[in-house]
């Protein structure tokens, strides 16, 4: 037997009629004699909004720590507050608090009341957006896009936008603003924002589709079969190439994206049906349950981590002055108005429990990080998960503390188990910029109105 450097390509894709499959990262891409440990895969990166900020920016939330702990450093809990859903994967955590985004404040009289409007397009950005509501938009580049234009060349979808609510994109919305400012958080430079997917088939499509007409595509979708179907004689091919445990962990993936395409098209079924729906506007395949439709798009994403069809991911969980109740909480005041608890103590807290239903959907998506190895250590481990809303008190509409949270070991970047408060009127910018410099982005000097880094 000769030992050989021949090995399978990591960018090995399983092709069928108007399917494309990619793989998981196998030993089998390796070349002989090399330990795993030695191919680091590149971080992933994944921001999620939310809207409205959150009852620990309040006055009341400060003192009852509903968002960030009480002790700083790495001896803190989070079994009294918001962040309740994150305690099982502490050592993961990294809370950011007490910082400010000022690019949402209104900076000259005409732009006064208008947060809900521009709030969205800071997020990422740390920028303060023009008003506007032409065409003559401008904003900042997204600290996604920033990663995805130097890391995110090499995949097959260099990065993807979701959102779970339903945009305007087009025209303009409230105070001057065009709506493209609420609908997205991604932008690509500052005069070119990124529309975001809603609808959980087109994700899928676009991930596993790739490469095939829109007539192959929609030839396969007809026949009422499963997207795999299609490589079943690819992956007999490629299977006595593979070890043992890269044969189970490609049978683990594959049946994953199967269970994730049923899910899919039981929805599109019911949805079809006649039956009335909560959101009878909304695409056939989005899920009447914002729970549902949070973890499918959730498990799309570590799929698409997972095979490396991308390493870049941004998700709108909710749009600014959305009234859609969550009952699932306890609560069943519509989101924005639970947000104006005119700092009513009882009131509060139960805004609070709205936000920990939130952050319990993304400690949903940890876990799911957490199970899916990735090289030799998880998903988690190479990732970075930024959680937070643009909107500090959100019955005052300002933008001062901020709630923010980060998740993963970026690569080793982050160590985890750590709550840091910020001094007093630090800008939420000087996170974003000590997390570019750790993801690998040195020569990124200033992002936003940051002032330095922040020791993380």
């Amino acid at each position: 037997m000769f030992i050989t450097k021949k090995h399978l390509s990591r960018r090995t894709m399983l092709r069928g009629m108007g399917a494309t499959v990619a793989l998981p990262f196998l030993e089998s891409m390796l070349p002989a004699m090399t330990p795993t440990a030695a191919a680091k895969p590149t971080t992933r990166l994944i921001c999620i909004e939310n809207v409205h900020g959150a009852a620990g920016s309040t006055k009341i939330g400060i003192e009852k720590n509903l968002w960030a702990p009480a002790a700083e450093g790495r001896e803190f809990d989070l079994s009294k507050g918001n962040l309740l859903p994150l305690e099982p994967y502490k050592d993961h955590v990294t809370v950011v608090s007490n910082t400010d985004m000022h690019g949402a404040e209104a900076w000259e009289l005409p732009e006064l009341g208008g947060d809900h409007f521009r709030s969205s397009a800071v997020f990422l950005t740390a920028a303060h957006p023009k008003q506007t509501e032409g065409s003559n938009i401008y904003c900042g580049t997204s600290i996604d896009q920033l990663y995805a234009q130097r890391f995110g060349q090499d995949t097959p979808l260099p990065s993807i936008q979701l959102s779970i609510e339903g945009l305007d994109l087009a025209g303009g919305c409230a105070y001057n603003y065009a709506c493209i400012y609420m609908d997205t958080i991604s932008w690509a430079s500052p005069t070119k924002p990124l529309p975001m997917v809603r609808d959980p088939r087109m994700v899928f499509d676009m991930m596993f589709g790739s490469g095939a007409t829109p007539e192959a595509r929609a030839e396969r979708m007809s026949t009422d079969r499963s997207l795999l179907d299609w490589v079943t004689h690819e992956v007999a091919a490629i299977k006595p190439k593979l070890t043992a445990s890269d044969k189970r962990r490609v049978d683990d993936y594959l049946d994953t994206v199967r269970e994730i395409e049923r899910r899919i098209q039981k929805i599109e079924e019911r949805n079809r049906s006649g039956e009335s729906r909560d959101l009878g506007a909304a695409p056939v395949g989005v899920p009447d349950s914002f729970e549902e439709h949070v973890k499918l798009m959730f498990d799309l994403q570590a799929v698409a981590f997972a095979g490396d069809i991308t390493r870049v991911s941004s998700m709108k969980m909710s749009r600014d002055v959305s009234g859609r109740a969550f009952p699932q909480s306890g609560v069943t005041a519509g989101f924005h108005g639970a947000s104006h608890h005119g700092d009513v103590e009882p009131r509060v807290v139960q805004f609070g429990q709205i936000n920990q239903y939130h952050v319990s959907q993304v400690a949903y998506f940890i876990d799911k990080l957490q199970k899916m190895t990735d090289g030799d250590g998880t998903l988690l481990d190479n990732s970075l998960i930024i959680y937070g809303s643009p909107m500090g008190n959100g019955n005052l509409h300002n933008h001062k503390r901020v709630p923010m949270f980060l998740a993963g070991h970026a690569g080793g970047q982050l160590k985890g188990k750590l709550h840091v408060k910020a001094p007093d009127g630090t800008p939420a910018a000087n996170t974003y910029l000590t997390l570019l410099h750790k993801l690998g982005l040195n020569d990124v000097s200033i992002f936003g109105d940051s002032t330095g880094e922040l020791a993380l």
